[in-house]
């Protein structure tokens, strides 16, 4: 009778546990190496599931099933030779938690042995999200902005506004950032809370027109289903992240700018099937797939020149993908068996 070998204790992360593995600042270049992966086609990765129930039976929010598979080596998390892994985010999303003053994104990461499929680690799925798609954005910043960026718009003042500021001032040497959100209020609240974490200005803006007027960099973390950023307002040079907008029903640019600007995304096949920016301009017959110039990881690996003059407006539409919750679960799994990740408390079950 052939002995069985142990499988390996089940890593488990909490959402302060993931938070004190993994600075966004860190993750910027744990992106940069998934996106290179995904550009050598080192990454399987099959469209998310999304399941929405019947409004009749009163269900409230979503769910998503976002699988991926990262080859050894591939760049899930920081470089050498890494172990092939499964995984796969299940996540909810409910837009109504902001009011609640709870994260809309919740659910678990789950990762697997690539070769050997043993469950290794489930994670906080809420934290994993804020960080890696903040880590993006900063990652297409760096990549696609212009040099000398230093003036911030942050429209949306909720949960994923805390980690896009930090990891826009990581991208950039920010001077001053302007806030703008439902209400000033809010917008307040955000610069009060934050103000203390960072060198530069905080200022909450009257309205999104104020905030991006004089801006070099636009970031949109909101949850709303019509344009809040229209192309009028916008000078030129300016470079934009839209990210709150992840299904073919939200959107946050007016036609003008998708038309406008030079776009950038994560993926194609994401942005033709699940973005309503891109989807409601193409509807109205004002851009096509040929207008998605690249996918971020063509930037990595240098296949595109990204920004090509200083006067441009560019785009970079983010959906996400589970290939980003997959190869940070890897970057956090492998930092928890390390010295540091033993101080940070992380738990093991049987």
């Amino acid at each position: 009778m052939t002995a069985t070998s142990p499988s390996p204790a089940v890593l488990l992360l909490d959402a302060a546990q993931v938070a004190a593995l993994m600075p966004v600042a860190d993750a910027i270049p744990v992106m940069s190496e998934m996106f290179a992966a995904l550009a050598r086609e080192q990454i399987y990765l099959p469209l998310r599931q999304i399941i929405r129930p019947p409004e009749a039976l009163g269900a409230k929010g979503m769910l998503g099933m976002m699988p991926a598979f990262i080859a050894g080596s591939a760049g899930n998390g920081a470089g050498g030779d890494n172990p092939p892994v499964y995984g796969a985010k299940v996540g909810t999303f409910f837009p109504g938690n902001s009011t609640l003053g709870k994260d809309p994104h919740q659910g678990c990461v789950v990762l697997m042995s690539g070769e050997t499929g043993e469950l290794l680690a489930i994670m906080n799925a809420a934290e994993i999200t804020g960080i890696r798609t903040a880590a993006v954005t900063g990652l297409a910043t760096r990549l696609i902005a212009r040099h000398d960026a230093t003036r911030l718009a942050l429209i949306g003042a909720g949960h994923q506004a805390h980690w896009h500021l930090a990891a826009l001032a990581a991208a950039r040497p920010l001077q001053h950032v302007r806030v703008a959100s439902r209400s000033r209020a809010s917008a307040q609240a955000f610069v009060d809370k934050e103000q203390p974490n960072y060198g530069f200005t905080l200022e909450a803006a009257d309205s999104v027109e104020a905030a991006v007027c004089d801006a070099d960099i636009v970031v949109t973390v909101t949850n709303t289903t019509e344009p809040v950023l229209h192309s009028a307002w916008l000078a030129p040079g300016t470079h934009v992240n839209l990210v709150g907008s992840s299904t073919p029903r939200h959107r946050e640019a007016d036609t003008e700018l998708m038309a406008r600007a030079r776009l950038f995304v994560d993926r194609r096949e994401s942005t033709v099937n699940e973005s309503g920016d891109y989807l409601a301009a193409a509807a109205e017959g004002r851009i096509g797939p040929e207008d998605l110039l690249a996918e971020l990881g063509e930037l990595v690996i240098g296949r595109h020149p990204g920004r090509t003059s200083a006067e441009e407006v560019t785009l970079f539409k983010s959906l996400g993908m589970g290939a980003q919750d997959v190869a940070l679960a890897a970057a956090l799994y492998r930092r928890a068996q390390t010295p540091s990740g033993e101080n940070v408390g992380v738990r093991a079950a049987i």
